[in-house]
């Protein structure tokens, strides 16, 4: 057991500060566990959101030492030694109280991108056929544990808050699970360049750099997405015989 200082946000949308806490880590803890025991010892009224312990639910998002980060999954082993640690709310999203946050933006934003709309079946037996090459490619899009890191992280949220005009990293993988389906057949690259804002993005991989799935958000999501929408909406060619040809997968 070793004594280790924390530096935790009080507060909520009216105002607040930092406040000096120290309390006993033993070998193991993760930065969730000392801020339970932080509630445990010092402040039962802190507000801080949590479910699975297990780094799978996406739910104890937050900023450790200014990054943003699973609580969970952050250990106090990698946390500089006799310095304070810095936990803090993601400042994407409105504040409800002291680390918690208001995402509900995200759902609403989700609802707005077209869902799956599969092709006909093609089998006998009513079911599809797919290539496992394609299957693969939209595989790891379908990790996302919608923890919103990468929302968080992303400039055009964070410090522009353009939240009207741009759906947000978390929100292009959707977008890419679903354009990049090989049995979907709705085609959304219209919204994605009009309202959903994806010129916003300048690919600086941040997003790729928080995710705690370790997803190649960048490059196998928004890049693909951003090549197809230059490629139909602006090639003057692919443009005039845009409704002729069969949907690209």
């Amino acid at each position: 057991m070793k004594p280790v200082t924390f530096s935790v946000w009080r507060g909520d949308a009216d105002g607040g500060a930092f406040a000096t806490y120290e309390t006993e880590i033993s070998e193991g803890m993760v930065v969730l566990d000392a801020v339970h025991r932080i509630q445990a010892e010092s402040a039962p009224d802190l507000a801080v959101r949590w479910n699975c312990k297990a780094g799978k639910c996406g739910s104890c998002s937050a900023e450790v030492n200014g990054a943003p980060r699973l609580m969970y999954m952050t250990r106090m082993d990698d946390m500089p030694d006799g310095e304070p640690v810095r936990v803090e709310p993601m400042k994407s999203f409105p504040l409800i109280r002291d680390l918690v946050t208001d995402v509900s933006w995200n759902f609403e934003v989700k609802k707005k991108i077209r869902p799956f709309k599969p092709r006909p079946p093609d089998a006998a037996d009513g079911t599809w056929r797919m290539s496992q090459d394609d299957v693969d490619r939209v595989q790891e899009f379908r990790k996302c544990i919608e923890c919103y890191l990468c929302q968080d992280v992303c400039h055009v949220l964070r410090e522009h808050q353009l939240h009207d005009a741009f759906i947000g990293p978390r929100f292009f993988v959707h977008a890419a699970a679903l354009e990049m389906h090989p049995l979907d057949t709705e085609d959304r690259l219209d919204e994605l360049a009009a309202t959903q804002g994806i010129g916003y993005c300048n690919i600086t991989k941040c997003c790729t750099g928080v995710c705690p799935e370790h997803i190649t958000i960048t490059d196998n999501a928004i890049i693909p997405l951003k090549e197809r929408v230059v490629d139909d909406l602006y090639d003057p060619i692919r443009k005039l015989f845009r409704i002729f040809r069969p949907r690209r997968k």
